[in-house]
């Protein structure tokens, strides 16, 4: 998993409420298990028409939005059923931060294990902020992990909350295998004392 210090680019705003996996990526793209190639069916429903032909009127589908490494969301992002390929989808376009006043549990713990950082603020500020995103001109945002600091084009910063085991996983781009083999010398040592003491185990 990559690092991740600080990211700055394009702010989709996306205010939809209750946005669910299902929207993200819809049940017909899960059917691989790879993490590329998911971006062309992020969002499917809202960016096709009837025959499934890309109608560009989305707002990833329209410039500057189409390079948009960050979104601006409205509340319960990511509710519905438990899937990866959502996160994976979002990263494929080549999102790497989600803005919002909510998350649904499950989707919020795989986005941070697949290395995308999920910022929660009040419901006013995130207005605010859907209003810079709203400006095509210069929707741009810089996001601090470190500092824990969102930094928009009028010069006003946001500060955010993050779990330290969270920011310190992202800062060092560590998953969940990563966080074990952390551990390689306790479990190799656990390991051999074992191989004494129960050699039965290893027969």
């Amino acid at each position: 998993m990559e690092k991740f210090t600080k990211v700055t680019g394009v702010a989709a705003p996306l205010p939809m409420v209750n946005i669910d996996t299902d929207k993200i990526i819809p049940k017909q793209f899960l059917k691989t298990i790879e993490r590329t190639g998911l971006g062309k069916g992020l969002f499917h429903e809202l960016r096709t028409d009837s025959s499934g032909k890309n109608t560009g009127e989305f707002v990833l589908d329209r410039s500057p939005y189409n390079n948009a490494k960050i979104i601006i969301a409205g509340p319960n992002f990511g509710c519905g059923s438990s899937r990866e390929h959502a996160p994976w989808a979002l990263q494929d376009f080549g999102i790497k931060v989600v803005i919002s006043s909510s998350y649904a549990d499950i989707f919020y713990n795989n986005s941070f294990k697949n290395g995308m950082l999920l910022i929660q603020l009040a419901p006013e500020q995130i207005d605010e902020l859907m209003a810079v995103a709203n400006d095509s001109e210069n929707p741009e945002l810089s996001v601090d992990l470190e500092e824990q600091k969102i930094l928009a084009p009028n010069g006003v910063s946001y500060s955010f909350d993050l779990d330290p085991f969270l920011k310190q996983c992202l800062l060092e781009g560590l998953d969940d295998i990563g966080l074990t083999l952390k551990k390689d010398e306790t479990i190799s040592s656990f390991e051999d004392k074992q191989r004494i003491g129960q050699p039965w185990n290893y027969k």
